[in-house]
């Protein structure tokens, strides 16, 4: 605990990420205006006093939407990451665990699913979901499942020959207690650090998926979906289109500088590094 209170890049990083998450979770609260309302005598403005993002061409608060936009985004990929991590993590523990005929078939078809650009395989989901944000966070869930299973596959290989485990089943422990108590959390530091980078990923796919007209609709607030349509209008007014912009920017920057802080900080091949 004290190497992580000394890493700097860590604090900032956490601070930057509590910071936006106050904001996404204290938006009913913060955010000066309804999200929804519009005002058509004050549409495409640039920052004011009263509007300090400025205005979309619909007269809404820009500030506000992208209070309201991060809610949105960290919803949709908290929910994918989640998923995906359940599902791909247990995987990759019980093929591992049990390797055999189980192992093969488990990765050969987290293979299948590698096989497929991310993109490409997350709007296939959506054309049968159809397109909101849930069927956005379940096409993300999708592509991280394998990326998960075959992370945690590896080292979970290594540890299930450790003597520990191979002591809990000399005293009759259970596989699940095996797994559970004794293999995972040895995984933690890996799951931490890859959960904090592929949420990272996941803002960017659920923006780009938004901004397609894939993932989040209107009059919904998304950062992504701002995005699209703020770039009808970036000679009268690139307000929203900046904002939104940054929004997305700032969101993915702060997870993946925290993902990347803790991978230095917990790998113990890079504490001697500078």
């Amino acid at each position: 605990m004290s190497r992580l209170a000394r890493n700097k890049l860590l604090t900032f990083a956490l601070v930057l990420v509590a910071v936006q998450l106050i904001l996404a979770l204290g938006a009913p609260w913060i955010a000066p205006y309804d999200p929804m309302a519009q005002s058509v005598a004050r549409r495409l403005r640039g920052p004011t006093v009263l509007n300090w993002l400025g205005t979309d061409q619909l007269g809404r608060d820009v500030l506000t939407r992208i209070l309201y936009g991060y809610r949105t985004s960290l919803i949709a990929c908290v929910i994918a990451v989640g998923v995906a991590l359940l599902a791909g993590g247990t995987l990759g523990l019980v093929s591992a665990y049990y390797r055999g005929w189980l192992d093969r078939i488990v990765m050969r078809l987290m293979d299948v699913l590698f096989a497929f650009p991310v993109m490409l395989l997350a709007i296939g989901i959506i054309a049968v979901l159809g397109p909101h944000t849930y069927s956005a966070a379940a096409a993300i869930a999708v592509v991280y499942t394998p990326i998960f299973a075959r992370l945690l596959r590896g080292p979970a290989l290594v540890l299930c020959e450790s003597e520990y485990v191979a002591g809990a089943r000399a005293i009759g422990a259970s596989d699940s207690r095996i797994i559970f108590m004794h293999i995972l959390p040895n995984l933690a530091s890996v799951i931490l650090v890859q959960t904090s980078l592929l949420l990272s990923a996941a803002i960017l796919v659920e923006a780009s998926l938004s901004f397609l007209g894939l993932g989040t609709q209107p009059p919904t607030p998304s950062l992504g979906l701002m995005l699209s349509e703020g770039r009808n209008f970036l000679l009268l007014s690139p307000w929203s289109a900046i904002f939104a912009g940054f929004g997305i920017l700032f969101l993915s920057f702060g997870f993946n500088l925290l993902g990347d802080a803790l991978r230095d900080t917990l790998d113990p091949r890079l504490r001697g590094q500078p």
